[in-house]
């Protein structure tokens, strides 16, 4: 009795709103996928059956989907808040198995093979365990996130995962982890933070724009007029003194040293060139030590990637007009111009079909769709529930926003796939398991606060 009863209460309080959005953005996924692939000689009922091509796995990937997300509302909803300490450290733990267990696909070491060819990549889950984690830590009676050693706290359970999926190579995953700031900064994380994070944003960019020598020479002549101004202050308050000396040295050696040393040292030539490119700017490869490496170990010289992947997105988007196409008529995409095109640039095959219209119509899709989140995020009553729910917001826009604007040439090619749309199991279920893990939250909403 109790059993049916608490299935009437989630089924009464779960959006469904949210339910259908997720089947018709699946299901756009695999048609997008099924255009990217189509082949008049193949035979779909054979296809299916033995799943060779990615359509039809991404179908067996959508109908598995379907059942973890059935089974997530029919879960107590307290399973989320019991186990987040459990998830996360198990997510980690999985990271860093990757090192030793990790299968290397594309230049990545971040996928655990399973069976039948079906990889797990832990980077794309943990995002889930680090939602759970961080919404649990910001919601416990003793955490005060007013105060800086908790946002310290907060920043380092981020950090971990992001520190780890640049060790295998996964700088766009590493990326998707600032998306947390976003609930992080509705739960009282001072604007000043993000202040400082887009100031050092502007500052990189700028070491990209200009030489570093010139740079560091017109920020150490900042800083002296600022102190020259304001001598007759400092003498009443030492501390402003000490105050910009500390800004001018970081920004001193993030200019000098940092930089030129993640470029040259942390990241691959082709990611270093990616982002030199987003600038107009061109790397040169033989500064990047792994490169260099690379040639002394009787590797091939280190091509200077160029913007081919980008220029054929952009030629597949805009050939598609304002009306599109059609579907199936794309001669981008049946002529398999664009690379990675069923995964990272699945938005250019919806762009050369439907046009304009149609991709404008699938955008305004995911506008509703966010804002469908952020008002199940604003009526939760626990903190966390809302911080979760806030997580799952930042991370579907941010995938969204890199995504498109990567497939368009505004971003670096950083191998962020679309939410629900482009191929692969892992970035399905991560998604998946988000979104009914918010339902399944927000259904209790009237519960016990958490």
């Amino acid at each position: 009795m109790s059993t049916s009863s608490n299935q009437n209460n989630f089924s009464k309080g779960t959006d469904l709103a949210v339910i259908v959005l997720y089947m018709i953005m699946v299901a756009v996924g695999i048609l997008c996928i099924y255009m990217v692939e189509y082949n008049p000689n193949t035979n779909l009922s054979s296809s299916f059956i033995t799943a060779k091509t990615n359509y039809s796995k991404q179908i067996y990937f959508a109908v598995f989907c379907s059942f973890i997300g059935i089974f997530i509302l029919l879960m107590d909803s307290k399973v989320f808040t019991a186990l987040a300490n459990l998830s996360y450290t198990a997510g980690i733990l999985l990271m860093l198995a990757t090192f030793v267990l990790g299968k290397n696909i594309n230049g990545s070491k971040s996928w655990i093979p399973i069976a039948a060819g079906f990889n797990l990549q832990p980077a794309e889950l943990c995002k889930i365990f680090t939602a759970l984690f961080l919404a649990k830590f910001i919601s416990k009676p003793e955490t005060d996130f007013t105060k800086l050693k908790s946002h310290l706290l907060a920043g380092a359970m981020i950090a971990l995962p992001a520190i780890l999926s640049i060790m295998q190579h996964e700088l766009g995953l590493a990326l998707v982890y600032s998306a947390f700031l976003f609930a992080m900064y509705r739960e009282g994380l001072p604007a000043a933070i993000l202040v400082i994070g887009l100031s050092f944003a502007v500052l990189v960019i700028a070491t990209l724009l200009l030489d570093p020598t010139v740079l560091a020479i017109i920020i150490t002549a900042i800083a002296a007029l600022i102190i020259l101004s304001m001598i007759k202050r400092f003498k009443r308050n030492k501390n402003t003194i000490v105050l910009i000396v500390s800004i001018w040295a970081i920004c001193f050696g993030t200019v000098r040293f940092a930089v030129p040393y993640i470029f040259n040292n942390v990241l691959e030539c082709y990611q270093s060139t990616r982002i030199y490119s987003m600038v107009g700017k061109e790397y040169d490869c033989s500064f990047n030590i792994k490169a260099a490496r690379s040639m002394a170990a009787g590797g091939k010289k280190s091509r200077k990637p160029d913007d081919y992947n980008v220029k054929q997105s952009k030629i597949a988007i805009g050939s598609g007009g304002f009306w599109g196409r059609g579907f199936l008529k794309g001669t981008q995409t049946r002529g398999k111009y664009v690379p990675e095109q069923h995964t990272d640039f699945i938005f250019t095959s919806l762009g050369e079909a439907f046009g304009f219209v149609g991709t404008f119509t699938f955008l305004a899709l995911y506008v509703f769709f966010l804002f469908r989140l952020i008002r199940i995020a604003e009526r939760q009553r626990s903190t966390f529930s809302r911080v979760y729910a806030y997580s799952v917001v930042g991370i579907f826009f941010f995938h969204i926003a890199v995504n498109i604007s990567m497939t368009i040439g505004l971003f670096p090619v950083v191998g962020i796939p679309l939410p629900l749309i482009s191929y692969g199991g892992s970035s399905l279920l991560t998604f998946t398991v988000l979104i009914f893990i918010l339902l399944r939250l927000d259904a209790d909403r009237q519960m016990v606060l958490r």
